[in-house]
This record gives C-alpha cells, structure tokens and sequence, in this order.
C-alpha cells in the first residue's frame, strides 16, 4: 500500500503529471472531435455514425471540407461530381490508401485492401488476372454461383415459411463462392471451419466500426486497453492461422498443370520466383495470406448484406416485391435464371441496382490519402493528406437522384420501363481503387436475388407489420440491416 509520502516523490509527481495530461489532451480531442460534428446543421442521428454527421455537414460546409478526428486532418470529398474528380480525374493524386493504426496493425502492409506502392499494385494486378482466369466474369463463375444458389434454396425451404435470420446463410454463400474461387473448392453450410470463419469475419466487420476501435485509430497508444481491438486481433490470429493450414494443405498436392484456384495460381508464381533465384520478390507467404483474407472478407460482407437489404425491403415494400415477381415469371417461368435474363429483366435489375444505391453499406469508400501535393477545386491538400470520399452522398446526391432518400427502382428506369444506367451509381467506388471483385459481385446480386424471389415470397414475422420493419442501419465497418427475422414462403 502506498501513502501519500510515496506519491509526493519526484520520480511519482512526474507519472502523475504526464497521466493527468494525457487524460485530459484525450479529453479535449474527443470534444473537439464530437464538437466539430454536433454544433453544426440539423441534430445528428448517433454520435458513432459518422457518414451520416459527414453527409449533413456537407449540405453547410460544400463539396470539400476538412474535419479532425482527434489530432487527425481529414479532407472530406462529397457530391458526385467532387468525388468522381477526384477518384477519375486525379486517380493518381488522391489513388493512395490511407494506413490508419487499426488497417496497418490487420495487415502489415501486405494484400490488397490496405496497402500501397508496388506491392499493392503487384498484387493487385495478379489477383486481377487469375481470378479472371479462375471464372470471374466468365461462363464457369456463372455455373459455381448457380450451384450456390441451389444450396442456399434448400436451406430457406427447411425454415417451412417461418421466420429466421437471413444473416448467416447469405454469408455462406457468398463465402463458398469466393472458397471455389479461389481454394478450387466449396465450402458445405455445416462446415465448422466454414461456420467459424464467417462468424469471425462478421464480429470483426461489426467491431471494426465501434467507438473504442475508432478511438485507437485517433489515440493508438489506448490499444492495450481496449477490448473490441483485442477481439480483432484475436480473430486476425485464429484467421491466419486457418488460412495457413489450407494453403499448406492445398501445396502439398499442388500440380502446376491442373491449378485449383487462385491460392494454386500464386504457389506456382512463387515457385518460379524462388526457382529462378529473384530476390525481393512480393510472391512470398505473407502476401498470399492477406491477399486471400482480403478477398473473402471484401467478397462475403458486402454481397451478402446487400443481399440482406433486398429481401428486407421487398418485405417492406410487398407492391415492389410483386413487381419483380411477375416479371420473372413472365421472362422465366420456372426454369433457373441466368445472367443472360438481366437484359430482359428490367425492373428486377433496377430494383437490384437501387438496393445498392439506397443501402449504400460502404458510405465512406475505405480511406484514401494523397501521394503528392494537390491543388483541387480551388484549394492546396499536401500530400499525406487523409481523404474520405463520401459515398454516400454521391447515392444520395440530390443533384443526380430524384428521390435520393427514398427506395425507388424508378431512378433506374426510363418512361418506357426500359433499364438506365446511371452515372452517380457508385457503390463499388470508382477509379484506382475500385473493388477489384465489382464483375464478381454484380452476377452474384443478380443470380441470389432472382433466384430467391422466384421461389419465396418474403414477408415480416406473423405479428409484424410491414411498416414495423426497420430500415434504420446497424453501424459497423459497412452498413447492415439491424437484425430483423424475415418469412419466406414457398410459391411453388
């Protein structure tokens, strides 16, 4: 037990000095912080949700403005035609990714998502390439997500019309499309290392978007405190570990003449590497991980909440839902639809597309910052510079949508029901930095979704009303529906 003589020490009076400073710069940090979000405009939805402060604060403050998290400067790009200048335009200038304390600590610089310089455009650029190779956008991807697709139907049907969680099932799809792509294998919905990787991935999508994780990002130094971010990591450790088990499973029965998938694809390339004696090569062990756990956190979460989102809101809205019904059954019948159907299917693709546009999961594209000094729109951002693009209002640009808020498939449509594309339609990002599964996604939402609402009618749990169902997002790395229970009925 110390007394107050001990705490009097010189050597004690400086810790306790040094302690009280830091609280209260944290203290003064995060008021400012939560200042700078809440003095302005109309009242603010949550303190945590920040895209939706971002998207009000730009109706005051325009198109570029800077905000601090904390003692971090971050310019925020909003509006279409901001945003698409930047991203399209100046791609090289604003093409950087932003290594915040939380996306470094995930991948050391290694994959896709959260690195940049050669490495990322070397990985990028392969991971490109085979997964073309390996079906994405060609006929055989086509035939894995149908097969997909008939494995998730058996699943609805064995609810028998009454109400469950979507969550998981729409996760273990999409997570055993990506398996095939790249593990050359699928992955069955009772797998429990399937079930164990999806139940991690979400924890940590929904982690990764807490309070506390956004803290460490302004203060890393409050890391070892803070229990969410330990969650992750333990999470990234179990999932490393798992992936390392299968890729060593999969080398030792690799055959260069006969690859698998992608994971086969980037063993032979570092074979060769290390074959031919090149040194430095970015083919090595750790970029193979990350790159694979990069691709099925990137290829599960949001396929499958968008998923989530379309069948919450045809149960929300059942004269939509009747819609795209009877377009199916009139193009389709009863035969099993197939990307080719899109062009004759115009108010499903719509519905589809708005699904995306009003959900809007990812309503600020994953941090960018600039590679050298920029002068834009009037205004000098130095490089190094954190950037969000804010996609959410480029969805909700009232410049470019007619309704931005509401859920109306019309924006995609013209006066003779005729599918329109439209140019503010962002969900993947744009420019250098584009989801590099877009391709993959688009034909997973059409075959999922078509296919589900040609079987099922999706209606609220006895009792529920459809004006019960709520729409307001659970906030996370991406938005999710909060967590509903839907009924699927049998039309056959």
């Amino acid at each position: 037990v110390y007394g107050i003589d001990s705490l009097l020490q010189p050597a004690s009076i400086i810790y306790l000095f040094i302690y009280l400073f830091s609280c209260y710069f944290i203290y003064l940090s995060i008021y400012l912080f939560i200042f700078n979000f809440c003095r302005f405009g109309p009242p603010y939805i949550t303190a945590c949700n920040i895209s939706f402060n971002l998207y009000q604060m730009a109706k005051q403050f325009g198109p570029v403005f800077t905000v601090y998290f904390g003692p971090k400067k971050v310019v925020v790009l909003a509006g279409y035609k901001t945003v698409k200048q930047a991203l399209i335009n100046h791609a090289d200038e604003f093409g950087d990714r932003e290594i915040t304390p939380l996306f470094h600590d995930l991948t050391k610089g290694h994959g896709i998502i959260f690195a940049n310089g050669e490495s990322w455009r070397e990985m990028r650029r392969f991971a490109l390439t085979n997964l073309r190779d390996f079906g994405m956008g060609k006929k055989k991807i086509e035939e894995k997500i149908i097969e997909e697709t008939c494995h998730l139907l058996v699943e609805f049907e064995k609810f028998e019309g009454k109400p469950f969680e979507t969550t998981r099932l729409m996760n273990y799809a999409a997570s055993s499309v990506i398996s095939s792509i790249v593990y050359g294998r699928r992955f069955e919905y009772t797998d429990p290392q399937l079930r164990s990787m999806v139940d991690r991935a979400n924890e940590s999508v929904r982690l990764s978007g807490t309070a506390s994780v956004q803290l460490y990002n302004m203060f890393p130094f409050l890391g070892p405190w803070l229990k969410n971010l330990k969650l992750i990591m333990n999470n990234l450790a179990l999932d490393i570990k798992e992936i390392s088990e299968l890729v060593s499973s999969l080398h030792q029965t690799l055959n260069s003449q006969d690859l698998r998938g992608f994971v086969d694809s980037f063993l032979v390339r570092m074979q060769n590497a290390e074959e031919s004696g090149e040194k430095n090569s970015l083919f090595q062990k750790q970029n193979l991980i990350f790159t694979v756990a990069n691709l099925f956190v990137a290829g599960t979460d949001t396929t499958s909440t968008t998923l989530r989102w379309g069948l919450l809101l045809m149960a929300k809205y059942p004269h939509i839902q009747g819609q795209v019904q009877e377009e199916i059954d009139q193009v389709i019948g009863g035969r099993q639809p197939v990307s080719e159907d899109r062009k004759n299917l115009p108010y499903t693709d719509a519905v589809i597309h708005e699904t995306q546009r009003f959900a809007n999961i990812a309503p600020i594209s994953i941090p960018h910052m600039t590679s050298c000094d920029v002068h834009f729109n009037g205004y000098f951002i130095k490089k190094g510079t954190c950037v969000f693009p804010l996609l959410m209002s480029v969805l909700w640009d009232e410049d470019e949508w007619e309704t931005p808020q509401n859920f109306n498939p019309q924006h995609f449509l013209d006066k003779q029901g005729r599918f329109v594309k439209r140019d503010a339609f962002m969900p993947f990002s744009a420019g250098r930095r584009v989801c590099p599964g877009e391709s993959l996604a688009r034909m997973e939402l059409f075959l999922f979704f078509t296919s589900l609402l040609q079987r099922f009618r999706f209606t609220p749990p006895p009792g529920v009303s459809e004006d019960e169902l709520d729409l307001t997002p659970a906030v996370g790395f991406t938005l999710n529906p909060t967590q509903h229970k839907l009924c699927a009925v049998n039309r056959l």
